[in-house]
């Protein structure tokens, strides 16, 4: 497959050929292809100095077209010769066509400026065809237990890119911190986006770092971020999470919680602080009408600076003991003629169904959402396990397969003693290689719910960008390949071969900057000696 991750449809290629790029190559870019021009321009040409002139006369030639009879996120690309040729079936088959040139240039081609100027490229006599598997292949990015900067994000968006991966699911929202700036709540971000101190490593952990931790992105960050996936053909999902993981939102608002009930942990509701540790918090949103009018006024900002089909409200892990002991919430139970705590959760995701689905969108939340009765327009995404997925997609909705025993990459890759705050199941690099986000008891009418799959990224013990620049790669690389590619059954696939291919492909995360995890175990500054993990022994369950 000539190295290239993920692993083309088909390559066809003649040895005795060869094209080259040089200072007078010109990119030529047909209607409709003008960002990948710019992006070319920006990272092509920064990295191998060349100009990339526009047309004109002479030869060679990068040629940039739409052509509609390839698929949507279809490309061809056709090397040697004169002419270098990227056409796709829309302007974000051209871009991955461009990404598959990018690889084919050699792990120079990653970086940022030229290394030797005045050098020329040589490029194979080849022609890649080439299409996704699924339409979603998505991360999340956990930014709410630690903030990532501004530039971490963009930096990201780079990094998904160059692996095919076409949605960011930005989590902004959780316990210990609110991240987005909200005009008509300023005390969401004023208060809710810091906290004075954050516990280092598993909650059951001794250590805490105590310093004050925080950030938030204001809406022109927010603009920029969404306009800069954009360019890179990445749709932005945000999750601002209810009515559970909202203790941020709570500590701002105070009104917003179950007022009538003394604090589980006894402080008083007016002195509840953004949460500095991990796990659930047991402060919830108050299923009151002053309630959903406040997240309606939030989710009209979000729905301003956020042109997604898709919108999450997160709807997991949601402790039902304020709602049991408040007299409020059994009243609400009462009045709505619900059957249980379920109930009231089920009411609360199905009123913001409605409320999205009225202004042109989709609601997705996690598989919890199922509890209770799941919304008419929700698509689930599944990650405790295939389950929730398969019996979203039975009953006709669409599904995002992210099992947390499959693709949570924040679980530890390796059972030594080495490895940094070790949470979870051991996942390694073939473990996630042969993850298939299509369970075979579907049906092919069920199966065309699930609409791709999704790698997730929680933060808790990932304190900077480096620490999930370990966790993500090499894992985020073999991620992709099983959502773009069409790879065979899970056992019969090659991971010798991916193994080969990721030789080459750790020279280009070298050149990108990415601290990943190498396949001799970790580096001695990658190590968190004496910090206490999570880990579970034995195999994950496949349900």
């Amino acid at each position: 497959m000539m190295d290239l991750i993920p692993a083309p449809r088909s390559i066809t290629r003649d040895p005795r050929g060869h094209g080259r790029l040089d200072a007078q190559t010109r990119l030529e870019a047909g209607p409709g292809t003008e960002g990948i021009a710019r992006w070319l321009r920006a990272t092509v040409g920064a990295a191998t100095g060349l100009p990339l002139a526009g047309p004109g006369d002479g030869e060679p030639r990068i040629r940039l077209a739409v052509d509609p009879t390839l698929p949507p996120e279809g490309y061809r690309l056709a090397l040697g010769g004169p002419d270098q040729v990227i056409a796709g079936g829309s302007a974000a088959g051209v871009f991955w066509g461009a990404q598959t040139l990018r690889q084919l240039l050699g792990p120079d081609a990653f970086r940022r400026a030229p290394l030797r100027p005045g050098r020329h490229w040589d490029l194979p006599e080849i022609t890649v065809e080439d299409a996704p598997r699924f339409r979603w292949r998505g991360l999340m990015l956990d930014v709410a237990r630690h903030f990532m900067p501004k530039e971490g994000v963009l930096r990201y968006l780079d990094l998904m890119a160059a692996h095919k991966l076409n949605v960011f699911h930005f989590h902004l929202t959780d316990d210990q911190g609110w991240r987005v700036e909200i005009r008509r709540h300023p005390r969401l971000t004023g208060i809710g986006s810091w906290r004075t101190r954050t516990k280092f490593g598993h909650r059951a952990s001794p250590l805490w770092d105590e310093k004050p931790h925080g950030g938030f992105y204001t809406q022109d960050d927010i603009r920029e971020i969404v306009a800069y996936a954009a360019e890179r053909h990445i749709a932005v999902v945000p999750e601002i999470d209810v009515p559970g993981h909202s203790q941020a939102a709570i500590a701002a608002y105070p009104e917003l919680g179950n007022t009538d009930v003394a604090s589980a942990s006894g402080e008083e509701r007016g002195a509840l602080s953004v949460w500095d540790t991990w796990g659930i918090s047991p402060h919830v949103l108050a299923p009151a009408e002053d309630t959903l009018r406040f997240y309606e006024g939030v989710f009209e900002e979000v729905l301003e600076l956020f042109p997604s089909e898709f919108v999450h409200v997160g709807g997991d892990e949601c402790l039902k003991d304020e709602w049991r002991a408040s007299p409020a919430a059994q009243a609400r139970i009462r009045e709505l003629g619900l059957a249980d705590e379920d109930g009231l959760q089920s009411w609360f995701i199905g009123h913001f169904d409605r409320w999205l689905s009225a202004r042109g969108r989709r609601l997705i939340g996690w598989d919890e959402i199922l509890e209770g009765g799941l919304a008419p327009g929700a698509t689930v995404s599944s990650w405790r396990g295939y389950a929730g997925g398969i019996a979203a997609a039975r009953a006709g909705h669409d599904v995002v397969m992210c099992p947390e025993q499959q693709v949570y990459l924040d679980h530890r890759q390796h059972d030594g003693p080495d490895e940094p705050v070790p949470i979870g199941y051991v996942r390694t690099l073939e473990d996630v290689y042969r993850f298939e986000p299509v369970p075979p008891e579907l049906t092919p009418e069920e199966a065309r719910h699930v609409l791709g799959a999704q790698a997730n990224l929680w933060t808790e013990a990932m304190e900077d960008h480096t620490r999930v620049d370990y966790q993500a790669f090499p894992r985020l690389a073999a991620f992709a390949e099983v959502a773009w590619s069409g790879l065979p059954a899970p056992a019969e696939r090659d991971f010798a071969g991916f193994e080969r291919r990721m030789e080459a492909h750790y020279r280009r995360l070298d050149a990108l900057g990415v601290g990943y995890r190498p396949p001799s175990g970790p580096r001695p500054w990658q190590r968190r000696p004496g910090v206490l993990g999570r880990p579970i022994d034995g195999p994950p369950p496949n349900r």
